[in-house]
């Protein structure tokens, strides 16, 4: 009994000891809520080459649907009759190996160039960077200069606000649409669609393409932006993989930038104790992803150099030199080498590897293409009746021969068989004429001696050879069954 009154005190003061610890808990968020970007404009050697990569690949993506070749779509993906046309080259279902083999050298591409440049195809080539960049245009000529987008979004809702930013949403709107539009032209013949447009007489998988890519490019453009790149985007995780200490990379130059601080213009910041950078952050307000590049090189940049441009344009109204935010290697910044020498650096092993795999792999897909004869054959067996006695007492069976023509131009073809002794093929069509880039199936009849064509399969060979060209000649397999 008493033993338990000597452990009343002890559970009261475990009590209050948990409660005090409830008390001092606090809740912390995982999620970073997100803090709006304001990019400043800016002017500069790097921004003229974003801007040149921004209209270039939307002069390219907005204009092939319109251009003809022959009477037809220059650039169409025709999913219906299973042909990609591209100019004057058709790719059919059977030329697909091509299509891996160029997503293989894109990737080992891009292997390389990262491992060399950075990020560089994110600040200047990614749509997502592309599309952005156009919203920002479209942003900055509605709302204004970074101060008075930032005013305006501290504005309580009026009239005026409401007009502003719906004229802002309505205009990357439409642009997505259009984007979308242009989009489903690659698939179905941009004129037809315009000549749909009135009346909207699209059909379904038509009009939800165009809102689905329409809808994505505002989204993640015009809405989420920087979001994308820092959070979604897959490249930003696995780039640290393919970096070196020679990778060219936007990097602060911190032993000439620091300490940095506010000084008069003209006044030697080394009589100072100063650095050159005058911590305008003037290279914090341009980052389209709103990182400070003196923290050091982070995943979230993309290598725009945006910041170089607004770093420079301040080291010229100082009188100061350029480069204290530039392009350049780790090595090379820690002086390992001079940056002269960044160029010899290119013969390092990861670049030669990834060169060489890219280089092989492109050489045997162009070699296996410029191979490619310009017609295709496919042999199908009548398997409905397998075989059957002709008049003169010889074994027959039926087959279909396609014969698909990946040229523009029209071909002539002949038939033959082979396989057994006496084997002869029966046509209705002694020549086939097959029109450029059209199919053309021919029945056929193949007959064999019935004491060569004994019970079982056979392997015997179609021949199908061009009128035009005697070189153009194609062996296709096939079965024929005796009895």
């Amino acid at each position: 009994m008493s033993e338990s009154l000597k452990e009343i005190p002890i559970k009261v003061e475990q009590r209050a000891a948990q409660k005090n610890a409830a008390q001092d808990t606090t809740e912390v968020s995982l999620y970073e809520e997100r803090q709006k970007i304001y990019p400043r404009s800016v002017k500069g050697l790097f921004n003229n080459w974003r801007t040149i990569f921004v209209l270039g690949t939307q002069l390219v993506f907005f204009g092939f649907p319109w251009l003809m070749w022959n009477g037809r779509q220059a650039v169409h993906f025709d999913l219906i009759n299973r042909q990609f046309h591209l100019f004057g080259l058709t790719i059919w279902p059977q030329d697909f190996v091509y299509l891996a083999a160029l997503l293989i050298c894109s990737a080992f591409g891009l292997f390389a160039w990262t491992t060399i440049a950075g990020r560089l195809w994110c600040g200047y080539s990614c749509p997502q960077t592309v599309y952005t960049e156009i919203m920002l245009w479209i942003e900055q000529w509605v709302e204004g200069d970074r101060n008075k987008r930032m005013k305006l979004d501290k504005q309580p809702m009026n009239l005026t606000k409401f007009r502003i930013k719906f004229t802002k949403h309505a205009l990357m709107v439409l642009f997505s649409l259009v984007t979308g539009f242009t989009l489903v032209g690659y698939f179905t013949p941009i004129r037809d669609l315009v000549v749909a447009a009135p009346s909207f007489n699209y059909g379904p998988w038509e009009t939800f393409w165009m809102f689905f890519y329409g809808g994505f490019t505002y989204l993640f453009a015009g809405m989420m932006r920087e979001q994308v790149c820092k959070y979604m985007c897959p490249y930003a995780r696995f780039q640290a993989v393919m970096f070196d200490a020679d990778t060219l990379i936007i990097s602060y130059d911190e032993k000439r930038g620091e300490p940095r601080g506010a000084r008069k213009k003209g006044l030697d910041p080394r009589s100072e104790g100063l650095g050159d950078c005058i911590n305008c952050s003037i290279c914090v307000q341009v980052c389209p992803v709103g990182i400070d590049i003196r923290n050091g090189l982070q995943y979230e940049c993309i290598g725009c150099a945006a910041c170089i441009d607004g770093c420079d344009e301040v080291m010229d109204k100082m009188g100061y030199p350029r480069g204290l935010i530039r392009y350049t290697t780790e090595n090379a910044l820690e002086g390992k080498y001079s940056e002269k020498e960044i160029v010899s650096r290119l013969k390092r092993p990861r670049v030669v590897l990834y060169s060489l795999l890219l280089l092989t792999i492109l050489i045997a897909a162009v070699v296996s293409f410029s191979q490619r004869k310009p017609f295709k054959v496919d042999i199908i067996r009548d398997r409905a009746s397998l075989v059957r006695e002709t008049d003169e007492g010889w074994l027959e069976n039926s087959y279909s021969v396609k014969i698909i023509n990946v040229s523009e131009r029209t071909q002539r073809f002949q038939l033959s068989v082979e396989g057994l002794p006496g084997i002869k093929l029966e046509s209705d069509k002694p020549i086939i004429t097959v029109k450029g880039t059209e199919t053309e199936t021919v029945p056929v009849r193949v007959e064999a001696d019935p004491q060569y064509a004994t019970k079982g399969s056979h392997e015997i060979h179609f021949v199908i050879q061009s009128a035009d060209d005697q070189a153009l000649r194609v062996e296709e397999k096939s079965s024929f069954i005796g009895e």
